[in-house]
C-alpha cells in the first residue's frame, strides 16, 4: 500500500491519546496528509460495537462474545477507513489495534493466544502496522494520572490485577517485535515524549521512502 500505518498503545491513562494528537499535529504541520482513528470504533458499525463492548452495563459479557465484538468492528474497520486511506497514500495513525487485542484478551483474560492472533490476522486483512508506538506505563501509575478508572467503561473497571496483566503482555510484546518503537514514559514530561515520538516517526518513513 501507498500509505504509512502506525498504531498506538498502552494501558489506560498512558497518555497515548495526548500523544497522537500532537504527533498528528506535527505531521501535518509538515505537510502530510493523515488520518486519524480509533479502536474500537472509527466507522460507524464499529462505532456501534464499540458502545456495546465498553458500556458498564454490559457486565454479563463473556470473554469469548467480547474477543468476536472486537474483531467484528476491526474487520468493519479496515474495511471502510484504514485500508482505503492507506491505498490514499495518508498517513493513518489509529488509537489501538491489535496488540491492544493480544494484551487485553489474550493476557489479561486469558484466552488461547494463538486463537486472539488468528482472529487478529483474519479480521485485519493483511493491514498491519509499519510502526506501533507503545507506551510503557505501569496501570498503578497511569490510573493515578487520570483520576482513577471510568465507573462507565467496563474494560476500566475490571480491576488492578486485570491492567497489572495487560502492561506484562505490552512488555512481552515489545521484546520480541521489530515494529514496536517502546518507550517508558513515566520519567519524560508530554512534550519530551513528543519529541521523541516524532525523530522516530520521521525516521521510519524516511528508511520507508515515504519521507516528505
Amino acid at each position: 500500500m501507498k500509505g504509512f500505518f502506525i498504531t498506538f498503545e498502552g494501558t489506560d491513562g498512558s497518555g497515548k491519546s495526548t500523544q497522537l494528537r500532537l504527533l498528528t499535529q506535527s505531521l501535518n504541520s509538515l505537510g502530510y496528509s493523515v488520518t486519524v482513528t480509533r479502536e474500537p470504533g472509527g466507522c460507524r458499525l464499529s462505532e456501534q460495537m464499540r458502545d456495546i463492548v465498553l458500556s458498564a452495563q454490559n457486565s454479563e459479557l463473556c470473554p469469548l462474545s467480547e474477543l468476536l465484538l472486537y474483531q467484528a468492528a476491526r474487520a468493519q474497520h479496515v474495511t471502510q477507513v484504514i485500508r482505503p486511506a492507506l491505498e490514499r497514500g495518508h498517513i493513518v495513525i489509529c488509537d489501538r489495534y491489535t496488540h491492544s487485542t493480544e494484551a487485553y484478551q489474550g493476557c489479561a483474560r486469558g484466552l488461547d493466544e494463538e486463537l486472539v492472533r488468528s482472529l487478529n490476522a483474519v479480521a485485519a486483512q493483511g493491514v498491519l502496522p509499519d510502526l506501533t508506538v507503545m507506551l510503557l506505563v505501569p496501570p498503578e501509575l497511569s490510573f493515578n494520572r487520570k483520576g482513577g478508572a471510568d465507573e462507565q467503561d467496563r474494560m476500566e473497571q475490571a480491576g488492578a490485577d486485570f491492567h497489572r496483566a495487560v502492561y506484562e503482555g505490552y512488555c512481552r510484546m515489545a521484546q520480541r517485535d521489530d515494529s514496536i518503537f517502546a518507550l517508558d514514559t513515566s520519567g519524560l514530561k508530554k512534550q519530551q515524549t513528543a519529541s521523541v515520538i516524532l525523530k522516530e516517526v520521521l525516521q521510519r518513513l524516511k528508511d520507508s521512502g515515504k519521507a516528505e
